[in-house]
Order: C-alpha cells, then structure tokens, then sequence
C-alpha cells in the first residue's frame, strides 16, 4: 500500500530502489519531462468540449472522479493497475476512475434533481432537464475534500488497520456520507427557471459553499503536499497530532474563504478561482517537481509566484474563449482545478510518472 506517512502521500513518500537515484536526486528534470504529458492532458480536459461544455459537461465528472483518484493513489497503491505493466498500468487505472466518475455523477445528479443522461453528457440538453453544473459541485466538492481529511490529514485512522481494498472503498462511501450530510443541511441551492433541479434552502449558497470547499482543499494541498506534513508531523502523540491537523485544516480554510468574501469583498467565483490556481501551483511544486526546493518558506513563496502566473495566464485564456453559458471565473476555476491539478495527480500518483520514471518495483 502506498505509503502515506504523516502527510506524504503517494510517490512522494516511497523511497527509491536499490542502485536506482532518488527521484528528488532526478529533479527538476523529472517534473520538466512530466510537462510533455500534464500540459496536453489539462489542455483537452480545459478546452476539449469548448470552453462552456467543458466546464458544464467535464467539470462535473472530474470532480465526481477525485475521490477515486485518491482510493487508487493512495489506499489501493495503484491497483488494479499494478497487475499491467507499467506502459498499460495507468492507463488502466484511469479507465476505471472514468467509469467511476459516470457512475458517481449520475449519483449525484439523481441528489440534486433525477437523472438525466442528456444533460449529464451534453451541454445543450435545454429546458426540463437537470444539469449537473453547477448544482451538484457542492456535493462533488464536498466527497473530495472529506477524502482528503480522511486520508491525509487524518492519516487514513482508524480504516487503515483493513485490507487496502476494503478501505479504501470505506473511505470513499464514509466521504459521500459525509458529503450528503453537509449538501443537505447547508448547501443552498436556487434551480435555473425552467430546470428539473431541485431548490434547496440551506444557510450557504452553492458558489460560496464551493469556494468554501476549494479553500479547504487548499489548506490541505498546502500542509500535506507542499510541507508533506509539517509542522503538525513534528507532533509525537497520535491523538494530539490529528486532532490539530483536523481542527487547523478546517478552520485554516473556512478563515480563509471568509476574509476573501468579507474584509476583501471577493465574490466566490473569484475566490473558487484563485484557490484553484493555488492548488494547482502546489501541486507543481508538491507532486510534479517534488523537493525541488526545500523547506517551508521557499516552497511556499514559489506557490503563491505560480499561483499569480496562473491566475493571470488563464484570466486571459478565458477572455479568448467564447463563453455564454459560464463566467470567466468558472472557466478558470475548472482548468485550474479540473485540468491542470488532475492531470499532474493522474501522471504522479496514477501513471507514475510514466514513461519517464521507472518504478521502485522496476516495472517497464
């Protein structure tokens, strides 16, 4: 089972092979070299079904598949894909996460609304029907960041004392428990005249309860990605050590989305928006270049430089795509998040690092 100690998750935390280097000791050209794939990815899934229906059609089921990005990544150690080589591993693993994904956005169209494939695979389903963006992101958004509290910050207790398949399937259907409580009894959400979805009347409108989300899973990105851990690592007694990873996590993200909406007057696309491109950033920094710059400050600073790039770079993408039935903001929330975070966790935790990487297993 992948080893995810005190807040290393994935490949980051295996230790390499007898006579092979290091891949801290193979970066940066590792990461650069992971570019050639994590930049084509990110492009399709961006743009791939236009700039609306990207982010109508394929932001749905992206999000829906994360939480099963992070079973394979780090409860099952990439199986089923472990019994391919290592050319068809990912590959495979992926395609099960897709069909995943389908079935879980399907789950979810049927909370908000009933289900509706037309709207569920196409933009243009028009009147009558329930779409899956954006009335079911909270509950996507809500699964994933319950997966990574699970998993992460709270160290996968008590489930990882079962078999890794086990678990890892508790783990998912523990977050979407979760996730349904939380959907139901705070998420607001005002149906489009006309649609099949449902109005629910909870304390927190859908976008701010998204973005709320984002900043959440930003705290988590920063902590056990970019500092793999620390300082709460440095914490000896178990129940100590997770109780304040919870508590700070949580309340580190809430605090975060409600100066930007308050003091800083941000709307929550905006907010969605930049917390994406952070999250995306750290990856970089975390997962794809991996120890390429040590400590806390430095990782930190060159996170939030990326996050400015980002944020910058696709504000301008999205000012070239015709976009009529999203906002800019959703657009670069969506390539951030959905394209370029996902594309960096398929390559690193999913495909390791094929082709460019040999596994400590010495798979081809």
């Amino acid at each position: 089972m992948t080893s995810i100690e005190r807040g290393s998750p994935g490949p980051a935390g295996r230790a390499a092979a007898p006579g092979k280097p290091s891949r801290r000791a193979a970066q940066p050209v590792l990461g650069l070299l992971g570019l050639l794939l994590v930049v084509p990815i990110a492009v399709v899934l961006a743009v791939g079904a236009g700039g609306d229906g990207s982010v109508l059609v394929l932001g749905p089921f992206i999000t829906f598949g994360l939480p099963l990005v992070a079973m394979v990544a780090f409860w099952w150690d990439d199986w089923p894909g472990t019994r391919l080589r290592a050319a068809w591993s990912g590959w495979a693993d992926t395609a099960l996460i897709v069909a995943g994904a389908v079935v879980s956005a399907g789950l979810g169209q049927v909370v908000v609304g009933g289900f509706d494939a037309a709207a569920l695979f196409g933009a243009d389903a028009g009147p009558g029907h329930v779409p899956a963006f954006p009335a079911t992101l909270p509950l996507a958004g809500a699964a994933f960041v319950t997966m990574l509290q699970i998993t992460l910050v709270g160290e996968g207790r008590p489930l990882r004392r079962l078999p890794p398949l086990p678990a890892g399937l508790l783990a998912v259907a523990a977050s979407w428990v979760i996730a349904l409580v939380v959907f139901a009894t705070l998420v607001r959400i005002d149906p489009p005249a006309g649609s099949g979805v449902i109005a629910r009347h909870g304390p927190v409108p859908g976008a701010d309860a998204g973005a709320a989300l984002i900043t959440i899973g930003a705290g988590q990105l920063l902590i056990y990605v970019v500092w793999h851990g620390r300082p709460i690592s440095a914490i000896a007694a178990r129940r100590v050590r997770l109780t304040t990873a919870h508590v700070s996590v949580l309340a580190a993200g809430i605090l975060t989305y409600l100066v930007a909406r308050g003091p800083l007057g941000l709307p929550a696309g905006r907010i969605a928006a930049i917390a994406g491109c952070f999250i995306a950033a750290g990856l970089l920094v975390g997962m794809l270049f991996e120890d390429s710059v040590r400590g806390r400050l430095m990782p930190l600073v060159l996170t939030l430089a990326l996050t400015a790039l980002l944020a910058a770079g696709l504000d301008v993408i999205a000012g070239t795509l015709h976009l009529s039935r999203v906002g800019a903001d959703d657009w670069v929330a969506h390539a951030s998040l959905n394209a370029l975070s996902t594309s960096i966790i398929l390559h690193v935790a999913i495909g390791r690092r094929w082709p460019f990487a040999r596994t400590s297993t010495g798979r081809e």
